[in-house]
């Protein structure tokens, strides 16, 4: 059956045809809008104070989706929306052309319609500001009805599949993805004021790198070879670095062929910015600073709500991973370099993990399991195992770490910083290293990229650098706990009766 055989939508189309026999155009196209509501309630607010609560000479026309109806008789009280705020409309019989409210408004105009309607602002006996209607068009017909409960749309599974759905029937989730777009605007500010360069790198990569994920996998026809959408634009950074761009930054999309749940998409937002000079403390220092600016510009309380957590803004905490898995895991302090204990005791916990892991890669599975999640307010975890840090500089004082950070908010990572390596011959072998890895079945790690230990090979200055999961952060900061929630169109498992391709899994909540 199609969707346009269903009867009410039918109903629906035989009013917009009715209105077309009538000279009304369901789909008009000269809107006179001169304010929003949003406006007309701030400028307007002052009639409350007055005697008469009402002021013919003020002259307004405003357009908005019809989300309330309520007929009675010769007048009717609609409620209508725009992107900005919901306004109380005063219809009536007496102010219109003769015959239009009873044979058009009351017929053939109901909730969903756009309408424009001009008039004068009054406050009623109720305490509303509402605009007072002397003249009424109708913008576009809307054919399909809304959900029938006005308080919004509650099926998270319709929400999602049709976010358009969503946004009409639900002002909040307007909110969550104005905040969304403050936040990347600020963030791309922050690093302008900075002194960083924001530049556009290639989403399809010869070789899959920057980061250890499974890629998506497309096929250029023209040059007859296969392509990877980009796990991270790292490498492509760095190459500028390489070529004398001191501080550069990109806010794009990222791709993981991995499987989906609270926090995790097959496409997300990013950002990585490389800063010559600098080193990962001065990035900490950074982070502190850039967080500071997105409170103050967004004008949040350092004490957030998450959840049933409170999360501390003003407490930033720093812990290197080793020492953290007794600090705060609680992991014996004598099982954190043995790599048989180690085994041992995560096998003890319930979790199954391989003989062929080393001690490093060890370390970062306890920290998963038994750190992570503990971690509330603002934590930089340094000092990374090299074994799980294929690009990050080894630590001068002990050449089996690394300096790292990633910092952790409410249980989650939202950063990943590192004093980048720049020893060509170091990376040759980390990548040798991750080779070895695939050829042992670890299809996340890391590919060869000869051309960019040959970038390295011409000098890269001293560099730092970062990614910040801008999903992630605006998650944080609107108290949302799925992913879903901040991407305004998120991948979903296919209906049975949609052709597109079937995508992996689907959210765990």
């Amino acid at each position: 059956m199609s969707f346009f055989d269903n009867k009410y939508i039918q109903q629906r189309i035989e009013k917009a045809d009715a209105l077309k026999a009538e000279g009304i155009n369901p789909y008009a196209n000269d809107s006179a809008r001169n304010t929003t509501i949003d406006k007309f309630l701030n400028v307007n607010s002052d009639l409350a104070h007055t005697e008469t609560k009402r002021d013919e000479n003020r002259r307004y026309c405003v357009a908005g989706r019809i989300k309330f109806f309520r007929v009675m008789g010769k007048a009717s009280f609609l409620k209508i929306e725009d992107e900005s705020a919901m306004l109380q409309v005063y219809v009536t019989r007496d102010n219109l052309p003769e015959g239009f409210y009873n044979n058009v408004f009351k017929k053939q105009i109901e909730v969903g319609d756009i309408i424009e309607v001009e008039g004068f602002p009054f406050v009623t006996n109720q305490g509303e500001l509402s605009l007072h209607v002397d003249g009424f068009k109708l913008l576009t017909k809307a054919i399909a009805p809304l959900p029938e409960k006005f308080h919004g749309l509650t099926d998270k599974e319709m929400r999602y599949r049709q976010r358009y759905l969503d946004l009409i029937m639900n002002s909040e989730v307007r909110k969550t993805f104005k905040i969304r777009s403050q936040i990347i605007s600020l963030t791309r500010r922050f690093f302008e004021d900075k002194g960083f360069l924001e530049v556009e790198t290639p989403m399809m990569h010869p070789i899959a790198g920057g980061a250890n994920a499974k890629p998506f996998v497309t096929h250029h026809n023209a040059l007859g070879v296969d392509r990877y959408l980009r796990i991270a634009p790292e490498l492509y950074l760095k190459r500028l670095i390489v070529g004398g761009f001191e501080a550069v930054f990109e806010i794009n999309r990222n791709f993981r062929n991995e499987g989906m749940d609270a926090t995790h998409n097959p496409e997300f937002t990013s950002i990585e910015f490389y800063w010559a000079f600098k080193t990962y403390k001065d990035l900490i220092a950074l982070t502190k600073e850039y967080f500071e600016y997105l409170f103050d510009h967004l004008k949040l309380p350092t004490l957030l709500p998450y959840g049933e957590m409170e999360v501390d803004f003003s407490k930033f905490t720093e812990i290197p991973l080793i020492e953290s898995l007794s600090a705060i895991g609680g992991v014996p302090e004598i099982i954190v370099h043995d790599k048989a204990k180690m085994l041992v005791y995560l096998r003890e916990n319930g979790f199954d993990v391989s003989d062929t892991l080393n001690v490093g890669q060890l370390q970062g599975e306890m920290f998963d399991a038994f750190v992570e999640d503990k971690l509330i307010n603002p934590t930089f975890i340094t000092m990374y195992p090299v074994e799980i840090s294929p690009l990050a500089r080894r630590n001068d004082a002990n050449p089996a770490l690394t300096d790292r950070f990633e910092l952790f908010i409410a249980g989650r990572e939202i950063a990943n910083a590192f004093s980048e390596l720049n020893d060509p011959i170091d990376q040759l072998g980390r990548f040798e290293g991750q080779l070895e890895a695939k050829a042992g079945g670890d299809e996340e790690a890391h590919e060869m990229d000869e051309d960019f230990v040959r970038a390295l090979s011409y000098g890269m200055a001293p560099t730092a650098g970062q990614g910040i999961g801008i999903d992630r952060l605006v998650m944080l900061l609107t108290n949302e706990h799925s992913i879903r929630d901040v991407l305004l169109f998120p991948a979903m498992k296919p209906l049975k009766h949609e052709t597109n391709p079937s995508e992996d899994g689907d959210e765990e909540e």
